[in-house]
């Protein structure tokens, strides 16, 4: 973690002299910044819950990422998860409270499964590149959204575009009121372990790195690169819209246009800085997390735009890829990597 860790601290560094050439305190303003991510209790509440997305969707591009597949759609798939979950919420009215929130989320995580699903399909049967199609299916996603919040599932009075709010049986509790906490940062962090576990310690694990150092050679030694191909994309999509579902049940509680901020996005610079690590993601996730908090400190205090986050993530990735960490270093042999031709039938037999 030694680049990652310089790549941060070398851009604040940057930032800090670019305010001080404009005029502004540096120091002023990174103090602004941590109290406002950090210098109380319902901060630091704030920060974690600001990190929830950021573990489901930095999961679902890490494993992506790990498969040599680069899934960029983590932001249409937690939508899709979002607009699934609050269908059937708005319907569970009449069921117990831990079943209606099992049934919210595991609907939430099959919607984004089948979303990503999609792309895998399209890799694998004609070669698509899931760059385009991931991309192209965020504005789908986002676009459907907004049909959904203005049709099927806006409000009964139709003044506003926003859906109800979704039975109170499907909503996770929040603990220590007035924080936000709630059992989806838990469900974040066992997610992360299982990643971790099932990424390093069993078969199915195993042969995703391998398809992701090396398709072909993987396809030679009868690994079933479409089989692994087509499971990571669902399986990616899957953690994304476990993610929107869970920041439906237990923050928002309604559906709305601009559901996601770009947690999606914001989610490749989470998952490259913990160099794809599942459980690094937890990490690295708080980090991006207590940065958005801060920022509307900054903004209220000093009067800075918050985008100044924005470039301090810019910066670090950048940096990254000047330093040129281990991940980053494989990428274009991974993008350029051929695709399996006369060994992929037998591997799938």
């Amino acid at each position: 973690m030694r680049g990652p860790l310089a790549a941060i601290v070398l851009a604040l560094i940057l930032v800090g002299l670019a305010l001080a050439a404009v005029g502004i305190a540096p120091l002023a303003v990174f103090a602004a910044l941590i109290e406002g991510a950090a210098g109380s209790w319902l901060a630091i509440t704030d920060s974690l819950t600001k990190a929830m997305p950021l573990v489901f969707t930095g999961l679902a591009v890490s494993v992506a990422f790990t498969g040599a597949l680069w899934n960029i759609g983590a932001d249409g798939q937690l939508l899709v998860g979002a607009m699934a979950a609050c269908a059937l919420g708005l319907h569970l009215h009449r069921w117990p409270h831990l079943p209606a929130v099992t049934a919210l989320l595991l609907t939430g995580a099959l919607a984004g499964a089948l979303w990503s699903g999609l792309c895998g399909l399209l890799k694998t049967r004609y070669r698509v590149n899931e760059v385009i199609s991931t991309i192209m299916l965020n504005y789908v996603a986002i676009q459907a959204v907004s049909w959904a919040v203005h049709g099927p599932l806006m409000e009964p009075s139709r003044s506003l575009p926003v859906s109800p709010r979704i039975a109170p049986a499907a909503q996770l509790q929040l603990y220590f009121v007035p924080s936000q906490l709630n059992f989806g940062l838990i469900l974040a962090l066992l997610m992360a372990l299982g990643c971790q576990i099932w990424l390093y310690r069993s078969e199915a694990g195993y042969k995703l790195r391998a398809v992701g150092k090396n398709p072909r050679a993987a396809a030679f030694y009868g690994l079933g690169v479409n089989r692994v191909t087509l499971f990571t994309m669902a399986l990616s999509g899957a953690l994304a819209g476990l993610g929107g579902a869970a920041q439906l049940s237990a923050i928002s509680g309604r559906l709305y246009e601009n559901f996601s901020p770009g947690w999606g996005y914001e989610a490749i610079a989470v998952a490259l800085v913990a160099r794809l690590n599942p459980l690094a993601v937890v990490v690295t996730a708080c980090f991006f997390g207590a940065l958005d908090n801060g920022s509307q400190s900054i903004q209220r205090v000093l009067g800075i735009s918050p985008v100044l986050v924005q470039v301090i993530q810019a910066i670090v990735i950048f940096l990254l890829l000047a330093f040129d960490t281990p991940v980053l270093r494989r990428a274009p042999a991974i993008a350029q990597a051929p695709e399996p031709t006369s060994a992929e039938p037998a591997a799938n037999a």
